[in-house]
């Protein structure tokens, strides 16, 4: 049926009523489309045709006049050759010689083919015109041949849609055309290509011309540096230069990247004994120079603007002087104060700073001349863009200054610094930001390296390095007084920069400051402590804590302290930045300081006073929490340790409290050392060490204390036998043998005994390895679960531990011994010690061969079982091991496969057990068919899944689990094509299955079903099974289909979201900017650039800032240029819009589509991969919820509890259960509480010291940033309590 409705408006006045008994009539009046249509079927048209006889001999040279291609590139016409041309062409279309075309030039033709385009039909007309010709003569549609017909073509058409698109395929087919060939061509061409560039010229359309430059530039690229000393080649490359300034946009652009693909990549410069720059380098600056000078003074400064967006590609490829009198120019120009002449010079600047050392044309005093130079082209601090670009120029220029001559660079900062710092006080945020960051990346790049030749910087230094480094370390240090104090974060870390990159020579200049950041920090409230701890932590990283404490000293003596201990805070300092120092000035200093504070916490707890005993007690034990970063790649361990040894050695004996910082200070300092003498003056003391640790690690703590350095303990145990020689470590382990066999050792000596075992037993040679072995031999068959484990575990270490080839060794020469206390242990083997007992066993069968092969038979039985452990790490060894067996065949059979069918053989045999050994068996075999999933014979494969599918037909629920998680992993690891001719066996297995099994493994049933359904379609599962599954398949399709549905729509909305800006605008000739965008030579690569939005007319706008009050501007001043804006300082910039997500600190967040794309890929294919990897044993399953979750589900519970409130008796009695014992005497997590307490007990004065110190308690606790401050106020409350005679 027709489709009624409603007519546009407007629409009836067009329309010709039908009159009246005429609506039957149903041919037209107007037969316009019917004549035009008819002239296309063999018929004249009746009409004046516009069919040339000029336009055929075109089309019949296009189409198969052309004939042979003789060495002048002449084309002949062959009739035959015509004639048979045209007869394959009635019966094709314009696109026949584009779709099969050979040469890989033209694919971006095929790769960007747009229907509507005029442009592109062209091309692909004479594309498709040019291959039928070369084909009809014979040719190969070589690059040459290509090349010879379109330019014959060029000659020939001459009509600008023609030109464009003969030029546009020859500049892509030139990058290809051999260099022979185009040189030797190069005279011709060139003509030709000159002469289309003159009578294009004057065009309308611009198409032909563009193309024409890059093919012109593309052939003098190629060219030999011989050739440029002929004037013809200097008018060819004039001819480019001269459309370098075109007022059409793609004009200018083709013609610049063509001239910067001459001058930075003509084939010449890469060559051997190349010259240093191009030869037409020079005339290309004389160039610009003359076009900026001659529009320079002018209003219209649109060539001004063109020819310095080409010198900032082009000013790093020209020779010396004639970047000096480039830059020049630069200079002369920027004075006009035109805001985009200015920007574009700085450009331009910017560009010649960031070119390679390596390659650079500067000089390093050219360098510092334009250094000196823009300083006269200072922007006012009120001008955003401007001030930001000079301050970026200016660090690249310094950067550059640096890589010529460093000394040169140093001299030149103290004004920078200066002027930098004075931008700090603008009210722009990015301002502040970028001078910063400025000024640290030269103290990074251009002060660091140098101060190691500098030597010691002093205050009364006078000239040289010294001098400057003093002036700017001077100009930073300006910047603590109050005027900066907006942007005090800025200058503190400025202060940590300069302290790290100058403070090892240049400590005497830095004293002052540091004192200021002390009385800085003790201001009340001061609200930048984070940034000036780190500004102290770069001091002590660089100077060292001596020199540090000596500037400003830590006012803690034990005697008479005031016990607000303001300089507290320079302990957690010193303890988190400390590092590569000495171990002297802590053993010098910092030991007896720690002395000397317990001495005086043990007189004042003996006196009763026990709140000021803890103040001291907790201060020296945070003194001891700066021992490890001493201990961190330390200068001086050969002399500095041995006066720290004694004191250690009896802490760790002693002081309990203590263990655990000095047992993390041995570590890294064993850790840290790399020379020999280093690890031989610590190996020294092991004999002093090790017994003391040993002793720390045997003791039983009392019931009371959970003990919590023991672990540490150990650790630092294993840590120290890596440097202990070998002969003491033996003796060592004797002794810990014949302990363990005493007969007065208890258990728990027992057991501790048995981890230093384990510890050492890597350790030793290969007949300690045996005694050793032999001495636990026993207790492989206790009845001790707990020491059976250790015994184990000791076997592990001497069987596959570091000690080299000492352990294989030992492994080898007794073996025997091994297998037979192996097996023999089998039965008595506890459950805790199956993990570290398969880990033996995997040590051992990697070194077996075959005569070994009835043991590994022998020990199958126990592997298969263990994989239903309950211990994870036995499961994952008893999988492991598994796989090591297979190994073990391949190595015995030599042929994989044959190995594996053997192996497989064997493993048949467990299927035949019980039910617990049939559900081992056949996840063994899972683990194995998934691993060697690419080496079992399709055969063996087949077999074994045959026989796995008999056990689906069984009543045992333990069974049928293994036997569908076996299929899933058949799922996973077949393809398609070999999964097919298996298919009919599992449906009919899967059928087959009891209906109360099929109730119970539902879920797996419709994972197994989900994936044959993706994999074979759904009309092919439901065929293949019963009617009772049919509802479950028909479930999962509709599931399918809506997860589909969903995942489109989000894409939809992803896409969608994207702004309009972004999405591509219809154009004209949109072909041909796709292609045009991708084809400079010099950016390959490289993402296209958006057109940049057309200025408006006030681009060259700026704006004067007047005089303070009445005072009138003075013209004459040499500051007056400041005066004048780019912007308007009326108006405040809007915050732009851009559509990304923000992070805190003004970063955009930004997502590549790949790695959503991967993101969605790797989610929807994690559910299956994890359910063949658990099914594999390879993961476990996740027995806990996430966080999240679990945060979710309460989320979910709050939202959903009713509003009513239960109360009463009967059914309005609360219903959340009993309270739990106790709550109303939990501790609260307010501090607030606990002060009122204080204050209910003891003065006003008293409380308010008490509120102020739990606030800082609650905002330190986790970062232990202030010294002794939250020790003070964790037992400020049990002090008072004492006070007042309550527990």
């Amino acid at each position: 049926m027709v489709k009624t409705g409603k007519l546009r408006s407007g629409t009836a006045q067009k329309l010709k009523r039908w009159k009246k008994g005429h609506s039957s009539d149903s041919n037209p009046e107007s037969s316009r489309y019917r004549q035009a249509a008819r002239s296309r079927f063999f018929s004249r048209p009746s009409e004046k045709s516009g069919l040339t006889e000029d336009a055929v001999r075109l089309h019949n040279d296009l189409q198969g006049g052309a004939g042979e291609l003789g060495d002048a590139g002449e084309v002949g016409v062959a009739m035959e050759g015509a004639e048979q041309a045209l007869s394959v062409r009635s019966a094709a279309t314009f696109l026949s010689g584009v779709s099969d075309c050979s040469n890989v030039s033209f694919r971006k033709v095929q790769r960007y083919w747009d229907s509507n385009s005029a442009a592109h039909k062209e091309i692909c007309a004479v594309l498709a015109a040019v291959t039928e010709v070369i084909r009809a003569q014979g040719g190969k549609e070589s690059e040459t041949e290509y090349f010879a017909a379109l330019m014959t073509t060029l000659e020939a058409v001459d009509s600008s849609e023609s030109l464009a698109a003969v030029a546009y395929l020859l500049n892509l087919v030139l990058k290809r055309v051999p260099v022979p060939v185009l040189r030797n061509r190069f005279s011709d061409t060139a003509k030709a290509l000159l002469d289309v560039m003159s009578s294009q010229a004057n065009s309308d359309s611009s198409s032909a011309l563009r193309w024409v430059l890059l093919c012109l530039a593309q052939l003098l690229k190629k060219q030999d540096v011989s050739v440029w000393s002929f004037p013809s080649t200097l008018q060819a490359y004039h001819g480019i230069l001269s459309f370098t300034v075109h007022a059409k946009p793609k004009v200018r652009k083709a013609a610049q990247q063509g001239v910067c693909s001459i001058l930075r990549g003509s084939d010449f410069l890469f060559a051997d004994n190349s010259p240093a720059h191009h030869p037409a380098a020079m005339t290309t600056a004389k160039f610009c120079c003359k076009e900026i000078e001659q529009a320079g003074g002018s209003k219209e400064d649109t060539t001004t603007l063109h020819v310095l967006g080409l010198l900032k590609e082009l000013l790093g490829s020209f020779p010396l002087s004639a970047v000096k009198s480039c830059c020049e120019t630069l200079l002369r120009v920027m004075t006009l104060s035109h805001a985009l002449v200015t920007a574009g010079a700085m450009q331009a600047f910017h560009q010649l700073f960031s070119t390679q050392p390596s390659k650079t044309p500067l000089t390093a005093e050219l360098n510092a001349q334009i250094i000196t130079a823009l300083y006269d082209y200072l922007p006012s601090e009120n001008d955003l863009q401007p001030l930001l670009a000079w301050l970026t120029v200016m660090e690249k220029a310094h950067t550059h200054l640096a890589s010529l001559q460093s000394s040169l660079c140093v001299a030149h900062l103290p004004r920078f610094f200066s002027t930098a710092m004075s931008c700090l006080l603008s009210t722009h945020t990015r301002v502040v930001a970028t001078a910063t960051q400025a000024m640290k990346t030269l103290l990074e790049v251009c002060v660091s390296p140098l101060m190691s030749e500098m030597g010691p910087v002093l205050p009364t230094a006078t000239s040289g390095n010294p001098a400057h480094i003093c002036k700017m370390f001077r100009c930073v240090e300006e910047g603590l007084s109050y005027r900066f104090h907006a942007s005090w974060p800025f200058v503190l870390q400025l202060l940590g920069c300069f302290y790290r990159a100058a403070g090892k020579q240049a400590h005497a200049i830095m004293a002052k400051s540091l004192q200021s950041l002390c009385e800085l920090r003790s201001t009340p409230r001061f609200p930048y402590g984070g940034e000036l701890d780190l500004a102290v932590g770069g001091a002590v990283e660089s100077m060292g804590p001596e020199l540090v404490l000596k500037a400003v000293p830590l006012l803690i003596t034990g005697h008479q302290d005031d016990l607000e201990f303001p300089r507290s805070w320079l302990v957690p300092v010193i303890r988190d930045h400390v590092k590569h120092t000495q171990l002297a000035f802590f053993a010098s200093y910092f030991l007896p300081l720690a002395n000397t504070l317990k001495q005086r916490a043990d007189e004042l707890e003996q006196s009763g006073q026990k709140l000021e005993s803890k103040v001291y007690h907790t201060l020296q034990q945070q003194i001891w929490t700066m021992l490890p970063g001493f201990c961190q790649s330390p200068t001086d361990v050969v002399g500095g340790f041995s006066a720290l040894a004694r004191t250690l050695g009896s802490s760790l004996n002693e002081r309990p409290h203590l263990r655990l910082p000095i047992c993390q200070s041995l570590r890294t300092l064993i850790r840290s050392t790399h020379t020999a003498e280093e690890k031989a003056e610590l190996s020294r003391f092991s004999k002093n060490f090790l017994p003391i640790l040993f002793n720390v690690f045997t003791q039983k703590p009392p019931e009371q204390d959970t003990a919590p350095y023991r672990p540490a303990v150990l650790d630092t145990i294993r840590v120290y036998l890596t440097v202990t020689e070998p002969a003491m470590v033996c003796s060592f382990l004797q002794k810990a043998t014949e302990k363990l066999n005493a007969a007065d050792s208890s258990e728990f000596t027992r057991l501790a005994v048995m981890d230093l075992v384990v510890a050492m037993a890597p350790c030793v040679d290969e007949d300690t390895m045996t005694h050793t072995y032999n001495l636990i031999k026993p207790y492989l068959e206790s009845k001790d679960a707990g020491v059976q484990k250790k015994a184990y575990r000791v076997l592990e270490e001497m069987c596959g531990g570091e000690g080299g080839g000492a352990s294989q060794r030992f492994v080898i020469s007794n073996l025997q011994s091994l297998q037979g206390a192996l097996l023999s242990s089998l039965k008595t083997a506890a459950s805790p010690a199956k993990r570290p007992r398969l880990k033996c066993l995997i040590h051992i069968v990697k070194q077996l061969n075959e005569e070994h092969k009835d043991f590994i038979i022998s020990l199958l039985p126990e592997v298969i079982i263990c994989t239903k452990e309950v211990s994870l790490g036995a499961r994952k060894n008893a999988f492991t091991l598994l796989v090591e067996m297979g190994n073990a065949f391949t190595r015995f059979y030599g042929n994989q496969k044959e190995a594996l069918e053997q192996f497989l053989s064997v493993v048949y045999v467990g299927l035949t057990g019980t039910v617990t050994m049939m559900t081992c068996t056949v996840l063994a075999l899972s683990r194995l068919v998934f691993h060697y999933r690419e080496s079992i014979e399709a055969s063996t494969l087949e077999q074994l899944l045959h026989n796995v599918c008999l056990l689906l037909t069984c009543r045992t629920r333990q069974i049928l689990k293994v036997a569908l998680g076996f299929l899933k992993v058949i799922l996973f690891v077949l393809d398609v094509k070999t999964l097919a001719g298996h298919l009919p066996v599992m449906m009919e297995a899967i059928g087959n299955i009891k209906d109360d099994m099929r109730r119970h493994f539902r879920a797996s049933l419709k994972s197994i079903f989900t994936k044959l359904i993706r994999k074979f379609g759904y009309e092919l599962v439901k065929d293949m099974l019963p009617a009772e599954h049919h509802k479950v398949l028909a479930n999962i399709r509709k599931v399918e289909a809506r997860s589909k549905r969903k995942r489109l729509a989000q894409d939809a909305e992803e896409e969608g979201s994207d702004s309009e800006a972004d999405a591509p605008k219809p154009k004209g000739d949109s072909i041909e900017d796709i292609l045009a965008e991708s084809d400079s030579d010099l950016s390959e690569g490289e993402e296209p650039k958006k057109a940049q939005k057309k200025v408006g007319k006030k681009r060259g706008g700026a704006w004067l800032k007047e005089g303070l009050s009445d005072e009138p501007l003075n013209f004459l001043d040499p500051q007056a240029s400041q005066r004048v804006l780019a912007t308007n300082p009326e108006v405040k910039a809007r915050k732009a819009e851009h559509g990304f997500k923000v992070t805190s600190d003004g970063r955009l967040v930004i997502e590549d589509e790949e790695d959503k794309q991967k993101k969605k890929t790797k989610a929807a294919a994690d559910g299956d991969m994890e359910d063949v990897l658990e099914e594999a044993g390879i993961k476990k399953k996740s027995q806990k919820r996430s966080a999240d979750e679990d945060l979710d589900d309460d989320d979910m519970e709050v939202e959903s509890q009713p509003k009513y409130k239960a109360g009463g008796a009967g059914i309005h009695r609360p219903l959340g259960g009993r309270r739990e014992s106790g709550a109303d005497y939990k501790a609260k997590a307010s501090c607030v509480c606990v002060c009122v307490c204080v204050c209910v007990c003891v003065c006003v004065c008293v409380c308010v010291c008490v509120c102020v110190c739990v606030c800082v308690c609650v905002s330190e606790r986790e970062g232990d940033r202030h010294g002794p401050i939250q020790s003070i106020i964790i037992n400020t409350f049990d002090a008072y309590a004492h006070l007042r005679g309550h527990p």
